[in-house]
């Protein structure tokens, strides 16, 4: 069982910054999945940034070169730093963690999510 507690999320101004957080506790051994995902009101939730059980690291299209995906595996927490804000990226921002499919290291089966923390950028 994991458990995932974000942080950090509010509302900022269409070009600002906001860094979320996350703390994982639980049994989420090196063979797991962690990240961050979004959903937009109407909107299917989407991958946003985590990292594969092969140690690479997944950004999605629209967030890439704005947003910064890091682990601090010492303190077992995860950030999302994220710059050059646009009201597109308004949601509901979940961390989630789950395990690696075996023979698949780019695939993950996201078992766990935290409760979510709103970000709104206004224009």
């Amino acid at each position: 069982q994991v458990q995932l507690e974000e942080s950090g999320g509010g509302s900022v101004e269409a070009g600002g910054s906001l860094r979320l957080s996350c703390g994982v506790s639980g049994n989420s051994g090196n063979n797991y999945c962690l990240g961050w995902w979004r959903q937009a009101p109407g909107k299917q939730r989407e991958p946003v940034a985590y990292i594969r059980t092969d140690g690479s690291t997944f950004y999605a299209y629209s967030v890439k070169d704005r947003f910064t995906f890091s682990q601090d595996t010492t303190e077992n927490t995860l950030a999302l730093q994220m710059n050059s804000l646009k009201p597109e990226d308004s949601a509901t921002y979940y961390c989630a963690a789950g395990p690696g499919v075996p023979g698949r290291p780019k695939n993950c089966v996201w078992d766990y999510w935290g409760q979510g923390t709103q970000v709104t950028v206004s224009s």
